[in-house]
């Protein structure tokens, strides 16, 4: 289980900085947000907050930004979203997209302060604060609502459970057979 995770976030990281160069609207859509925000809605707050740093970091060590600032912004988001479904149940796939949303404005608020606070250029496009903030919300939750089905079904446990079921509907039946009334 352990590798898939590593095998998503690199993925993500390697996408992120590579979809960049082949149109430049798609350094909106944040695939590594996307993957530590369904990893924080799985309900593993450590897992959540380890995969936060490591695709924080990863993005900022493929980019020209501010080394750090991505790690820390995705680590306090996964930490926030964490920490929201102790209290709330979001298991629902339905409400994932407002959390997708909600994760990306705050992610987006964070590292754009950060970059702020110390002087650096945070926008990939050059747009003003809320232009950015706005595109990185609208790509970052339409393809995260995508990308979220996807790592549903490489990450869940439908298959092993429909196995399960037939298994048990297959001994059902063969009792069912060889009883005598």
């Amino acid at each position: 289980m352990k590798w898939k995770i590593a095998v998503c976030v690199a993925l993500a990281v390697i996408l992120q900085s590579s979809l960049r160069a082949l149109w430049p609207p798609l350094a909106y859509a944040d695939l590594p947000l996307i993957a530590v925000t369904y990893f924080a809605l799985r309900r593993d707050a450590l897992l959540a907050v380890v995969v936060g740093t490591v695709a924080g970091l990863a993005t900022d060590v493929l980019s020209q930004g501010l080394l750090g600032a991505g790690g820390f912004s995705k680590t306090l988001t996964a930490y926030l979203i964490a920490a929201i479904m102790t209290r709330i149940m979001l298991d629902n796939p339905l409400l994932r997209i407002p959390v997708l949303a909600g994760a990306a404005a705050f992610d987006t608020l964070v590292y754009l302060l950060l970059h702020q606070l110390l002087g650096q250029l945070p926008t990939p496009m050059g747009g003003s604060l809320a232009e950015t903030m706005a595109f990185k919300i609208i790509w970052t939750t339409v393809a995260g609502t995508f990308l979220a089905y996807l790592l549903d079904t490489f990450f869940g446990d439908n298959a092993r459970q429909r196995r399960q079921f037939a298994f048990r509907r297959r001994i059902a039946r063969r009792t069912l057979g060889r009883k005598k009334y």
